[in-house]
């Protein structure tokens, strides 16, 4: 591909172009990508609980944040990203969680040219819902889908 192709059907996209440093520290992992949709997964451990052994609240937060974002920003042009920043989100805990695996699915809901909404659920290894979230997204100057811009480049001006 020269870089302004689009991967071929069925094609898994790059999800490498995912990863930052604090998905690192939670220890999530992007698994589904595609227009309007991402699904990430967290395999829960004592690290991610709060002092009464639950899941603490903050990885709730991050998981729905993670995919609802996630799920406006993906960019089938291969070598570059589409970026955006969270202008506002809400978050409902549902049900308590405890460790294990937790899997988010985020849905970009619409949204124009410089502003998206996404919305995300987090389930339980059991499949129940356990919290979910809604939020406004601005896409990066110079970051707009559908092409993006290189991974490398820099981020310039206000998001």
């Amino acid at each position: 591909m020269t870089g302004n192709e689009h991967p071929a059907a069925g094609e898994r996209p790059d999800l490498s172009v995912a990863i930052g440093g604090f998905q690192k520290l939670v220890g999530y992992r992007l698994v589904r990508w595609e227009p309007g949709l991402a699904e990430i997964e967290l395999e829960a451990s004592a690290i991610h609980t709060n002092r009464s052994g639950l899941l603490h609240g903050g990885v709730h937060a991050t998981l729905l944040d993670s995919a609802a974002g996630l799920s406006g920003v993906f960019c089938a042009v291969p070598g570059n990203v589409v970026r955006a920043t969270t202008l506002s989100f809400s978050v409902q805990f549902i049900a308590a969680a405890r460790t294990g695996l937790l899997r988010t699915i985020g849905r970009r809901r619409g949204g124009g040219s410089r502003i998206f909404f996404a919305a995300a659920e987090v389930l339980d290894a059991e499949g129940r819902l356990v919290a979910s979230g809604e939020g406004s997204y601005r896409y990066i100057p110079g970051f707009e889908p559908p092409d993006g811009a290189p991974l490398d480049a820099p981020v310039r001006g206000k998001a």
